[in-house]
């Protein structure tokens, strides 16, 4: 069973940064595709980003804004969000395992709040 905490959120002003990280635990890391969802109150939960191997995928929305980069020593992948705008506003859940972009495990989601 694969456990994901992730840890980093908060509130910030538009145009400041955040980084989130996600903390993976119980299977081999290295190699295993990760990557990052958000979602907002009555919404649907939305891609963000992906890593796998030397891969990275990203959404159109976040693209130049955000970069996705991982750890294995640490087993650990993050999230460096720039110029963050208040529609970045969203709980974000940090993903694992098949299907890409990965969506087999679920962490239990950060807060990130950009205020105007």
């Amino acid at each position: 069973q694969v456990q994901l905490v992730e840890s980093g959120g908060g509130l910030v002003q538009a145009g400041g940064s955040l980084r989130l990280s996600c903390a993976a635990s119980g299977r081999t890391f290295s190699g295993y595709p990760m990557g990052w969802f958000r979602q907002a109150p009555g919404k649907e939960r939305e891609f963000v980003a992906a890593i796998s191997g030397g891969l990275t995928y990203y959404a159109d929305s976040v693209k130049v804004r955000f970069t996705i980069s991982r750890d294995n020593a640490k087993n650990t992948v993050y999230l460096q969000m720039n110029s963050l705008r208040p529609e970045d506003t969203d709980v974000y859940y940090c993903a694992g395992g098949s299907g890409w972009p990965p969506r087999e495990n679920w962490g239990e989601g950060t807060l990130v709040t950009v205020s105007s």
